[in-house]
């Protein structure tokens, strides 16, 4: 089975996997899942394969993401290239999925109304309203916030996200209060805590959440992170898949 995380609080089949359990080699090594990157397109397909195989689903679908606040409702297999940051789907056996590399990926669940969501969240797709545009997205097919559970998977942690002045005035224009999500280690520059910047925005619409904690950045052995690559001059880098998926007629299995 190929290695990925789970949730309690998600009510169907899921998985949030990082770099292990594929066929890539190199920076890549080894369950690249993202076409976007330049590793061979072959062990890319492969590595979403096993990813696809390990959920049961029928499909793995996943966006050409943009940091957009943009939402897609998959009714059956999409066309590849797509342009947004959000997949929300009631087609079972149909994998929907968030990629990420120390952005944030959330995916989300409303067992009673059948319905699933998937969206990137990284610092400006989250400022700019993916989260609250997929739960919107997802309230268009009957589901409810009061129903919803999500969860944030593997991204950057608050202890490595080093930003600029610049950076922290863009969400304090918007909103003083978000000042709380920036702290000043001794010796360092400002950080932003990008986890609990996401689970508040979800919060703030009555979806229960959680984070499962681990830092892409700091765990180097099991996850992708665009920002360690850069830091090392790799330009570069491979891409972790978070997804899930309703029971298909031949699945009824959840969890």
């Amino acid at each position: 089975m190929t290695p990925h995380l789970t949730s309690d609080l998600l009510p169907f089949k899921h998985g949030f996997f990082g770099s292990k359990g594929g066929v890539s080699t190199g920076i890549y090594t080894s369950l690249n899942a993202g076409f976007g990157s330049s590793d061979d397109k072959g062990a890319i397909a492969e590595n979403r394969g096993r990813i696809r195989n390990a959920l049961n689903a029928d499909f793995l679908v996943s966006l050409k993401q943009v940091h957009s606040d943009t939402v897609i409702i998959a009714t059956n297999e999409p066309v590849a290239e797509m342009q947004a940051d959000g997949l929300v789907t009631t087609v079972p056996g149909l994998a929907i999925s968030a990629l990420s590399a120390d952005c944030g990926p959330v995916l989300l669940a409303d067992a009673k109304a059948g319905v699933i969501g998937a969206c990137h969240a990284g610092w400006r797709g989250a400022l700019s309203g993916i989260i609250e545009s997929t739960v919107a997205t997802m309230c268009e097919l009957d589901a409810s916030p009061e129903n919803m559970t999500a969860v944030l998977g593997p991204c950057i942690g608050p202890e490595n996200y080093e930003v600029g002045d610049d950076f922290k005035s863009e969400f304090c224009e918007i909103d003083e209060d978000y000042a709380r999500f920036f702290h000043l280690p001794e010796g360092k520059k400002t950080h932003f805590d990008l986890p609990a910047f996401i689970l508040s925005r979800l919060a703030v619409m009555n979806v229960r959440a959680e984070w499962t904690g681990q830092c892409t950045y700091a765990q180097r052995d099991d996850y992708f992170s665009f920002r360690r690559n850069t830091h090392a001059g790799i330009s570069d880098y491979g891409r972790n898949l978070s997804a899930i998926v309703l029971p298909s007629s031949m699945d009824s299995e959840n969890g």
